[in-house]
């Protein structure tokens, strides 16, 4: 009986997950704005945070971007760097997304202290940005149930790069055709996914997962390699050689952050 119970279980939540995906694959796409803050030392982070936290992520929220991920390095070398999330309806949102924040007088005085940072005590080194598009198959970003229910977590960062355009868009397709579900499977929750529109190390596409911890971490990626669609998929000859490099940060998340 407690066997065929557990076969029920199994069936029940491959089924919820397989009609998950089939309903992502008709939601619109999100773009994405990937933004890093490159700090020069640890002591320019509270002036950032206070900045994002009273300042630009308010007026996000007035033209109705929320939540907004920040997020920096979990053990960082050197200064750390800090991460936004900035989930977009529309490619519309980001082109108009600075003449709004330009315009915003609220945002404006609240970033007064930031803004007006001297030459010699910059708050920052520089700022990199990706914009990305959302895979179909996880089209719309996802705040972690940790974060719902207050509890800790720990987010992992990875993006693959390709040697061509063509074999970049053959990963994507390779998420996009059966790749997503397996890492569900195994407990790997994505938060986001998408193609790099532009960015620094184009062709490429990035994504972040979430985990309760590093054990968490282990044990899912643990199940990834030597599940049995991961093997099929990944024997399909085109698919084969279409990432040349992958870049993994672990990040931790601002107090503040909506992620």
């Amino acid at each position: 009986m407690k066997r065929n119970t557990a076969i029920l279980i199994v069936i029940g939540t491959a089924t919820a997950l397989a009609a998950g995906l089939r309903a992502a694959h008709h939601e619109k796409q999100q773009y994405l704005e990937f933004r890093t803050y490159h700090l020069s030392s640890a002591a320019e982070l509270p002036q950032v945070d206070a900045y994002l936290d009273e300042a630009l992520l308010p007026a996000l929220k007035r033209q109705g971007i929320d939540p907004v991920g920040v997020f920096t390095d979990q053990d960082p070398e050197g200064a750390p760097n800090v991460y936004l999330l900035i989930p977009l309806s529309s490619i519309d949102g980001f082109s108009v997304m600075q003449s709004k924040l330009d315009a915003d007088a609220a945002y404006q005085s609240a970033a007064a202290e930031y803004f007006n940072a001297p030459k010699e005590e910059p708050r920052f080194s520089r700022i990199d940005s990706e914009l990305l598009l959302s895979f179909q198959a996880f089209p719309r970003v996802r705040v972690p149930e940790q974060k719902k229910q207050g509890k800790q977590r720990l987010f992992e960062l990875r993006s693959y790069e390709s040697h061509s355009e063509k074999t970049g868009a053959l990963k994507v397709e390779m998420f996009n055709s059966g790749e997503v579900p397996i890492f569900l499977d195994c407990g790997i929750q994505p938060v986001f996914m998408g193609r790099v529109l532009a960015g620094p190390k184009m062709p490429n596409l990035t994504y972040m997962t979430v985990y309760n911890d590093e054990t968490h971490l282990k044990e899912a990626w643990s199940k990834f390699g030597p599940h049995p669609d991961w093997k099929k998929l990944s024997s399909i000859e085109k698919y084969k050689g279409s990432v040349s490099k992958i870049h993994k940060k672990l990040l931790a998340p601002r107090p503040y952050s909506g992620f």
